[in-house]
């Protein structure tokens, strides 16, 4: 079971397992039906079927490690490293729930440089 420090809502600790099990079909699941996953110098993709189809495009072979979070109300702040095949990158992960606790919103921000961005783009 995925751990992360400060957090402990079953959907985000849910997320990350599925997302790093390769089983993206199960992390669409988790959004809202119009729920939106924005990453990394991208527009929000919305739809769990189009959450679905841009993870298995974009994630194989990526690792999230999640270390520690806070959380107010229904929003969480979760900083972490992603480790894909070739470099890894510190990241901020910012989720919004509904009442329903499904992620209506998961927004992904690079934490690196500008220098370090450079390099992520050769």
């Amino acid at each position: 079971m995925q751990t992360i420090d400060g957090i402990s809502h079953p959907t985000i600790l849910q997320y990350f397992e599925t997302l790093n099990a390769g089983d993206f079909d199960a992390t669409s699941e988790l959004f809202a039906i119009d729920g939106a996953m924005q990453p990394p110098f991208e527009k929000p993709i919305l739809g769990r079927d189009a959450i679905a189809e841009y993870l298995k495009k974009e994630a194989i072979g990526v690792m999230a490690l999640p270390q520690s979070g806070v959380a107010t109300d229904a929003d969480y702040q979760i900083t972490g490293r992603v480790q894909m095949p070739m470099f890894g990158v510190n990241v901020t992960w910012y989720f919004t729930l509904n009442s329903s606790d499904q992620i209506e919103f998961v927004r992904i921000k690079l934490n690196a440089s500008p220098q370090e961005l450079a390099k992520l783009r050769q």
